[in-house]
């Protein structure tokens, strides 16, 4: 495994211990909150916490696999190993965003029905407030450790941790107003969690989409390919860039490429050419970048 496969590894191991850690500690804390503060959304919540060390769990496992170099059976390395980690913490949000949806509208119907929904305690509207502050500042941290290591697996994690503080947003609003303003206003806790649970699928489904992107093949933006084209030219001995092909396998890309060079040009010097175009783009993108480049003989 190259040295920077390893430092990668660690700094996703690292930012995901964290996490594991802060969502351990404040999922049982939010379960006591909502038990002793008589507060189902509360509950609902410390649930919803608990998701959040399976999808801990599950990149930990999928980043030592896309960590592990190319072999007999993948000449391509494991990286799309962290693209199936993705869709499936994907999966997840859509999930936690159904039960959501579903607890909500069983509450709303309880009220429409004449029913009363139990007034929570002041416990429940802290641990709220809390798990808003802790989720947010987890959020911030992990999105940028996870954008520093180009790793999509550890961003959709952070998201996740978003989500997490978004349905405590939509509890706390709901707890305040049972809690404050009375009988009536006790709706008001699953209407917030309805709107939490839109914006969870949100998520989820942009997320699932850029994961299925990148297991069928999707080319890389029109501005990288691009630049990829302005990295390959910039020796004018290169010319008539052509076929030019990418994809991404997950943190790496993969560019396939043809050129045209003097057709009297020694085969060293052309050699000479190429590498250091490869240099130039594995200077950019990444040392894990693969790089394929066809020579022609200029017409």
């Amino acid at each position: 495994m190259s040295s920077e496969a390893e430092i990668r590894k660690r700094k996703i191991y690292r930012v995901t211990f964290v996490g594991f850690v802060v969502n351990l500690v404040l999922s049982v804390l939010k379960l006591a909150a909502g038990i002793v503060g008589r507060s189902g959304a509360m509950v609902a919540d410390a649930v919803h916490s608990f998701s959040d060390l399976a999808t801990d769990v599950v990149v930990i496992a999928f980043a030592r696999i896309s960590a592990k170099p190319r072999d007999d059976g993948h000449d391509y390395g494991h990286g799309k190993y962290e693209t199936l980690a993705t869709i499936i913490i994907s999966l997840a949000l859509g999930i936690v965003g159904a039960g959501i949806l579903a607890g909500s509208i069983r509450d709303i119907r309880i009220v429409v029905d004449g029913g009363l929904l139990p007034r929570p305690g002041l416990v429940a509207l802290v641990a709220a407030g809390v798990s808003i502050v802790v989720k947010e500042i987890l959020y911030r941290y992990t999105v940028r450790e996870g954008r520093a290591v180009d790793s999509p697996s550890v961003v959709a994690n952070a998201w996740h941790h978003r989500s997490d503080a978004l349905s405590s947003l939509g509890t706390l609003v709901g707890i305040a107003c049972a809690y404050f303003l009375g009988q009536k206003w006790r709706i008001a806790d699953p209407i917030a969690a309805l709107v939490v649970a839109v914006f969870i699928f949100k998520v989820a489904f942009d997320l699932v989409r850029t994961g299925l992107n990148e297991l069928l093949e999707r080319s890389l933006p029109a501005d990288v390919e691009e630049e990829i084209l302005r990295i390959v030219t910039a020796d004018p001995e290169v010319c008539q860039p052509h076929n030019l092909r990418t994809r991404r396998i997950g943190a790496a890309i993969a560019v396939e490429v043809h050129v045209r060079m003097d057709g009297a040009m020694t085969v060293a010097r052309s050699h000479a050419l190429t590498v250091d175009i490869e240099r130039r783009l594995r200077a950019r993108f990444g040392e894990g970048t693969m790089i394929a480049i066809h020579v022609e003989p200029l017409k």
